[in-house]
């Protein structure tokens, strides 16, 4: 098992650099490796400037194509005096079909992304870092199917905006709790 690489970024075995990832990150990617051998060997992390941790100035800095940068977009609608938060992760080539899609997925009448400050506290990951990993428990993980395709790329937060987090598409459809979801992203 190799890790992967992208850009000029300098890769190393995430499990093994815990300094580069927000504590639910960790907890995320240790329980998941108790479980699949393929995440000690297949998520990567890079260290990076954290004013460079916005898509596309990354993107630009690094020499990273867009297409394998996995924005993760935060939604929230209510069905009754029931919430429901859905973690949206698609390709940065698109953005997430929030009005028709996800609140159709969620069986809500609206959906509105969470606020930052209430992202933040409730993710214990770092604005401009969140990531898929580690999410609290009952939000749904959707990811876009492109994303599942052969040879494609996930590079997504890793919790903290000084780092970045790589693994296989394939692998990222495969982390706990994720549902693959045809058309989740809208081209830009």
């Amino acid at each position: 098992m190799t890790l992967p690489v992208l850009g000029d970024l300098t890769w190393a075995p995430a499990i093994d650099h815990p300094d580069l990832l927000a504590p639910p990150v960790l907890a995320a990617l240790q329980a998941w490796a108790d479980v699949d051998l393929r995440v000690a060997g297949q998520v990567a992390v890079a260290a990076i400037d954290p004013d460079h941790a916005d898509t596309a100035t990354l993107n630009e800095v690094h020499g990273l194509p867009p297409e394998a940068s996995a924005n993760c977009v935060l939604v929230a609608g209510r069905r009754g005096d029931v919430e429901r938060v859905a973690a949206c992760i698609v390709p940065a080539t698109t953005f997430a079909d929030v009005n028709t899609r996800v609140r159709k997925l969620l069986d809500v009448r609206k959906a509105s992304f969470l606020s930052r400050e209430r992202a933040v506290a409730e993710t214990g990951q770092e604005y401009g870092g969140i990531g898929p990993l580690g999410l609290p428990a009952g939000w749904r993980v959707l990811v876009d199917a492109r994303f599942a395709e052969p040879g494609t790329l996930a590079l997504q937060g890793s919790g903290v905006r000084r780092s970045k987090v790589l693994m296989t598409g394939e692998l990222l459809c495969a982390a706990p709790g994720v549902e693959v979801v045809d058309g989740l992203g809208i081209e830009r």
